[in-house]
């Protein structure tokens, strides 16, 4: 049986990238997904009909209160045929608007903000009451290695995601008298649309400053997600796991 057979799982931000990856592994696994997407309907709706009925594509501004109500709200009832139940829920969604912080202008921190930080305390308080109920519940967060290290021209990006590890820490202690585990994985740099841009030289020396010579592939994320997500983390709860090959060891 696979490690996930039965579980109803909701990903954010699943249409590309990482939440791709999480979405096809956690498919692959066994697991029912449901995974929201605020632009490029296509893609999404283009990965949903490749990976069959049991994966569903949703839009949805996670960083807006009725959305996200809503969105809870569609899963659960769709879900009525089985469970009516969230077993996992993954706050992958995130934008950047890198900029100097002197040209950062208000509207790039509070998008950033809104989006990576306050839409994963939307959605975890979204889910609560269902896997309260449930006396069971896994939350994962998709944090960054910038989170902790700082990055310059990433000042609302890091802060969102040094946020999200104090945000994984405070959920936590508050649920895991439910059993609901909630833990944040933060990694390096990964292959995706945005480090395809930079140029060969730039690349290289990325990579050169990375222990294990290379990026990481979105699926080696995935995999950390996924084992967070079955009973074999059954004892994980307030972690960052980094995955970064080293690079802020």
């Amino acid at each position: 049986m696979s490690k996930l057979s039965g579980k109803i799982a909701l990903v954010t931000g699943g249409a590309r990238g990482i939440g791709e990856a999480i979405v096809r592994r956690l498919h692959a696994d066994g697991a029912s997904v449901y995974f929201t997407f605020n632009s490029s309907p296509d893609k999404a709706n283009a990965l949903a009909a490749e990976l069959g009925a049991s994966v569903q594509a949703i839009q949805a501004d996670v960083a807006q209160a009725d959305s996200v109500t809503s969105l809870v709200k569609t899963v659960l009832e769709h879900s009525a045929n089985t469970a009516k139940r969230i077993d996992i829920l993954v706050n992958n969604a995130g934008i950047t608007k890198d900029t100097l912080v002197l040209r950062m202008s208000e509207s790039d921190w509070d998008s950033v903000i809104d989006t990576n930080l306050k839409g994963a305390f939307l959605m975890s308080k979204a889910v609560c009451k269902p896997m309260m109920s449930q006396r069971a519940g896994k939350i994962i967060n998709i944090g960054s290695i910038v989170g902790i290290t700082g990055n310059a021209g990433q000042v609302n990006y890091s802060a969102s995601k040094a946020g999200l590890i104090g945000l994984t820490k405070s959920f936590a202690k508050e649920l895991s008298s439910r059993n609901i585990l909630v833990n944040c994985v933060a990694p390096g740099y990964i292959d995706t649309d945005m480090t395809a841009k930079i140029s060969d030289e730039q690349k290289k020396a990325l990579q050169s400053s990375i222990p294990l010579g290379r990026t990481a592939q979105p699926h080696e994320i995935a995999s950390v997600v996924a084992f967070l997500a079955s009973d074999d983390a059954s004892y994980i709860t307030a972690q960052t796991i980094v995955v970064d090959g080293g690079l802020a060891a």
